[in-house]
């Protein structure tokens, strides 16, 4: 089957997340300072500094979007990989790319809560949302179905 043409802004869309959020998470654990954060910001907060945000930032939506683009553009067979696959009658990678966009969106709302609203907030937003709605595009949905035959 040949990959459909939306395949393509939503794996744009993993790798730019995916990028970002490696770098953001690395902030964070690193210097979370000079990244722009206030500690005061965590006071409220069950954190006590933002080394552990870092670091769910950095895997959650560092690492697991770039192994979800892994899994969408080869779809490798990997038994492994499909443990947290909620839907067996599609490729793990359909199913992570749904969490990508879900944890986008709560990530963001969570933040929102928390710190002080910065530009970039609208645009993570918005790309969350484009990797739900590309992730359910019908023709991507299709892609990724398992045949049973």
């Amino acid at each position: 089957m040949k990959r459909p043409l939306a395949l393509f802004p939503l794996l744009l869309l993993h790798i730019l997340l995916g990028i970002n959020a490696l770098y953001g998470g690395w902030m964070l654990m690193n210097d979370p300072l000079a990244f722009g954060m206030k500690a005061e910001w965590v006071d409220d907060t069950p954190f006590r500094g933002y080394f552990l945000p870092g670091l769910i930032l950095f895997v959650l939506l560092g690492v697991f979007p770039l192994f979800t683009c892994i899994g969408l553009l080869g779809r490798p067979g990997w038994q492994w990989a499909g443990w947290l696959n909620i839907y067996p009658d599609r490729h793990w990678a359909w199913t992570y790319s749904l969490f990508t966009g879900l944890m986008v969106l709560i990530w963001m709302n969570v933040q929102m809560f928390v710190i002080p609203s910065f530009w970039l907030q609208p645009f993570f937003l918005a790309g969350g949302l484009l990797i739900l709605i590309l992730t359910l595009w019908p023709a991507i949905m299709r892609y990724y179905l398992i045949s049973k035959t």
